[in-house]
């Protein structure tokens, strides 16, 4: 990668993004295209040290957007996963109402409606492999920080510590540097997911396999879902969505990590679907709960002078399909504002960034919100919408 001229507001300072995953990546290269000095403090121990989950897929005006800008537009073309952008939809008895497959036209690359899919792993590869060697610094799981003038001496779990002018807290729903940014807490949503992750569908569960045949699967009935998307090695990622109290995953007295009690549990709770649904639960040998938090979405905190978050560490939201599409954005606003040279300082960058940010948050979290009844605990209507809504995405790609 040629490496451009340091601009002013950026010269001599040393950037540290936690959090490896696609918001900080992006943002990473960016910045690296404008000759900013930048790490990316990641905790896995190596590219190689976990599955990276299921697909996900970049749209128009935001993750495809954010990719022609880092100059990877023709990397995500050699490796998205062709026609796994389409849906099909059943209901619990494992009826097709809405079959993407039989589609002639479809979409393509700068179609505002085209929404391809790429593996996770995939993603990162690409914007990993696009950084300068050495960018990436493994085994960094953070501890702490503490600021020393206008710097920050940030330690980390395997005793190590590095110093930065900026730091950039993209480490997730968990995050450890939000509580550096503000206070202020997530909320419940009122759902929790039950996530597996089947290895070998085509071998332990052949019909499920069969039925999902690469592309986006939704099955609907007696107010309870079932998703599901193919992972980039053949694997398969699923989740069951249901309303619950907050306490639920403690007081449910399941022991997630005990697969058959996972599978008891969902074997009766979809006892009155198809008998193929529960030959996927049995397939799973891994599952987590996921609890849906979310930050409120009139979240706002006094900007401070060096630090920010971008994505979920800084504006959780239910899952939506604009996660990782919002981070990408994130990393090109912040990145812009930081370079653009429309600020005295790095302070004024900032506040102007976070301004953006959680306005578009706010927006795009509402409306998540708003889709957690239809996801976790649909209704017939809820399911007509669904259908409805994917018909009319046929027709704009017709």
């Amino acid at each position: 990668m040629e490496k451009s001229k340091v601009v002013a507001l950026l010269q001599n300072k040393k950037i540290a993004i936690v959090g490896g995953g696609p918001g900080g990546l992006t943002l990473a290269r960016l910045l690296q295209l404008k000759g900013a000095n930048v790490k990316v403090y990641e905790r896995d121990l190596s590219k190689e040290a976990r599955v990276q989950g299921a697909i996900v897929d970049l749209h128009f005006d935001s993750g495809l957007k954010v990719m022609e800008a880092a100059g990877l537009m023709n990397a995500f073309k050699s490796n998205y996963m062709d026609g796994a952008d389409k849906y099909r939809l059943t209901d619990k008895d494992a009826n097709i109402l809405i079959d993407e497959h039989e589609q002639v036209a479809i979409a393509g690359f700068g179609d505002k409606h085209f929404r391809p899919e790429i593996d996770r792993g995939a993603l990162r590869n690409v914007l990993i492999d696009a950084l300068l060697p050495g960018t990436v610094v493994w085994d960094r799981e953070f501890l702490s920080m503490v600021q020393v003038n206008n710097t920050w001496d940030v330690r980390f779990a395997n005793g190590t510590i590095d110093t930065a002018d900026i730091v950039i807290g993209s480490d997730g729903y968990r995050s450890k540097i939000r509580p550096y940014v503000t206070d202020i807490m997530a909320a419940y949503s009122g759902a929790t997911i039950i996530q597996g992750e089947v290895d070998y569908p085509e071998n332990t569960c052949p019909e499920i396999y069969k039925m999902v045949d690469n592309c986006n699967f939704i099955a609907m009935g007696d107010g309870k879902t079932i998703a599901m998307q193919p992972r980039g090695d053949g694997g398969l990622t699923f989740y069951g969505a249901s309303l619950h109290a907050e306490n639920w995953v403690r007081s449910s007295g399941i022991n997630f990590d005990n697969a058959e009690e996972v599978y008891a549990y969902l074997a009766e709770f979809y006892q009155d679907w198809n008998p193929i649904f529960l030959t996927l639960f049995k397939s799973c040998t891994h599952f987590t709960p996921r609890p849906l938090n979310y930050f409120p979405l009139n979240q706002m905190w006094d900007t401070k002078a060096n630090i920010t978050l971008i994505g979920d560490a800084a504006h959780l939201m239910p899952p939506s399909g604009e996660g990782v599409n919002t981070a990408m954005l994130d990393a090109l606003d912040l990145s812009e504002c930081l370079t653009g040279g429309g600020f005295q300082n790095i302070h004024d960058a900032i506040a102007a960034y976070e301004k953006q940010m959680l306005a578009r948050a706010a927006m795009l979290g509402q409306e998540a919100l708003e889709g957690i009844k239809d996801f976790a605990c649909p209704s017939n209507e809820s399911v007509q919408r669904l259908i409805e809504q994917l018909n009319q995405n046929r027709n704009n790609h017709d």
